[in-house]
Order: structure tokens, then sequence, then C-alpha cells
């Protein structure tokens, strides 16, 4: 087992409301090839799309899985309570619909999306019949604060220990900590996203515009859940191009048609100092993962 200071953090609910999807006012959205068309994007409830499914090939842009949440509640003027529900909300949490025909059923927080700045959750089919634009769901926000005391140069973000605990993390000899990924993606080709400051909320971008690399690196098949490693970069404080540094991200919503887009990857793990070690593993999915909690 892998130890951590799990006995140091703290668990406190944070909530939020299924959101609508959104429509601009130029309902349009042109690809780098000029086409322009009207894709679904994100918000709502996403009956058949859930992690586990592919990320690509979608007549989509930015759709997110399950259901995407969001706190309208502004204190002060400004959006603190949704800060609150997407800073400390962890991949893995329990969420509980509070209100509406499906309060008391429960799912599990599978990521959050930057610029929208939404947390989304995964729940059965048959709750996501029950659901309903509105409802309220609240989350045991767990696993803020999380820590490796054995790899101090290796920072984890984002994650409820009990997801740790699942994802097969193996200490090496030689000090180093290896990871279970389904892919490796290079640093150069990430892109909206990149700069933010920090990393505990949102995600950044895969492009996949590049056919090449594309192909290279086997990135056609991703899928939401996914477990990748982004080699060359650094998202410890900030997401940054860092020779020798490895990001561990989670592919959180579909793949886009905009430029400088893809499918998003919520970082759940970083080190600059070349202590991450991936390991290829097409089962390193959260969905797997989630069975193997649910069984515990």
């Amino acid at each position: 087992m892998i130890r951590t200071n799990q006995e140091q953090l703290v668990c406190q609910s944070v909530i939020g409301e299924i959101t609508s999807p959104l429509g601009g006012i130029n309902p349009y959205r042109i690809d780098p090839e000029g086409h322009a068309d009207i894709y679904p994007g994100v918000g709502g409830i996403t009956y058949n799309l859930r992690i586990g499914d592919p990320a690509c090939g979608l007549f989509a842009d930015h759709v997110e899985p399950g259901v995407s949440l969001s706190n309208f509640t502004q204190y002060q003027g400004q959006p603190g309570p949704n800060r609150a529900l997407n800073l400390f909300s962890c991949v893995g949490n329990v969420a509980k619909v509070v209100s509406g025909e499906a309060k008391g059923k429960t799912g599990r927080v599978t990521g959050k999306h930057g610029g929208i700045e939404h947390v989304l959750l995964d729940f059965p089919p048959e709750v996501l019949e029950e659901l309903v634009i509105g409802d309220k769901i609240q989350i045991k926000a767990y696993g803020c604060g999380l820590r490796l005391p054995d790899f101090p140069g290796v920072k984890v973000l984002n994650l409820d220990p009990a997801l740790l605990a699942v994802m097969g993390l193996k200490s090496l000899p030689d000090g180093r900590l290896e990871v279970p990924v389904t892919h490796q993606v290079p640093a150069r080709i990430m892109g909206s996203g990149i700069g933010a400051p920090q990393s505990n909320s949102g995600d950044y971008d895969i492009q996949l515009f590049d056919a090449p690399t594309v192909r290279e690196f086997g990135l056609e098949d991703l899928k939401l859940g996914d477990f990748v490693a982004i080699i060359d970069a650094d998202a410890s404080y900030g997401r940054i191009y860092k020779s020798g540094g490895v990001v561990i991200g989670l592919v959180v919503h579909s793949n886009c048609v905009l430029a400088g887009h893809g499918p998003g990857a919520m970082v759940v793990m970083s080190s600059r100092q070349e202590l991450l070690v991936p390991r290829i593993d097409p089962a390193a999915n959260l969905a797997a993962y989630f069975s193997q909690i649910s069984s515990k």
C-alpha cells in the first residue's frame, strides 16, 4: 500500500444543481478548417455518454458525460460557492441527490471542467432518467490536501483517497512511483487551459488536430475516464511545459472542434522531478476503478 496523510483530511459538504445546456447568440462553431456547424456542448444530463465511453468520434464539442453541476449562489456578489464546489470536490467523492424524483440516490464525481466551471458526476442509467435540470446534489468533498509522505516530490490533486487506493500505484526500488495509464501524451499538443495558475479545479485540453501525432501516440481511442500521462509537463501549481516533468491527467470531457481544444485532462498528479513513471494499461479507466471502490 502507498502511504497517505488521509487521517489529516477534512470531509465537508458542497452542493450544486444540475445545469442546463447553453446556446450562444451565434450558434455556430468553426473548426480549424473553416467548417461551421451546430454541436451539442456543455451542461445538462447526457444520457448516452458516460465514463468508459469514447471521447472521440462524436458529433459534439466539449460534451460532459453524465451530469453537469454548478452552484449559482452569489456571496457578496461573487461566485464563491461555485468556486468551493469546484476546488474541494474530488474524483470518487460520493454525490447524493437531495431534491426531486431521484432524491436519496447516489453517484460519484468524475471530474471538473474549467472555463464553464462544472463538476461532473456519474449515476446509473435508471437514476439519470429520474433526474431533472435544477435538481440539487450534495457532495461529500474529501481529498483536498491529499499527500504521499514517501513521495514528497509528487503532487496529488483532485482525488478521493478511496480512488487512489485502487489505482494500482507501485513504489519502485529507485524511489519513483509507477502509475498505470492508457496513453502517453506529448506536452506539445496541450492546449486550452495551459498557463492556469492552479490545478485544483478545471482541466486542460489535448489537441487532436495533428494526424501524425494522433497516430504516433494512439490517441484516436481515448476514452472518458482514461488516466493519461502528459510527458514533459508540470502542473503542481500552474500548468506549464517542463522537460522531464510528468503530469497524470484524467479525461473528463469529449473531443472538440474549436482550435486549441480537445478532450479535457484534469490534473490528478504531477512531478517536475521525473518521479512519476507511466505504465501502459488499457484498463486504467475510472469506470473500472469505480467498480473496485463499490465492491469494498
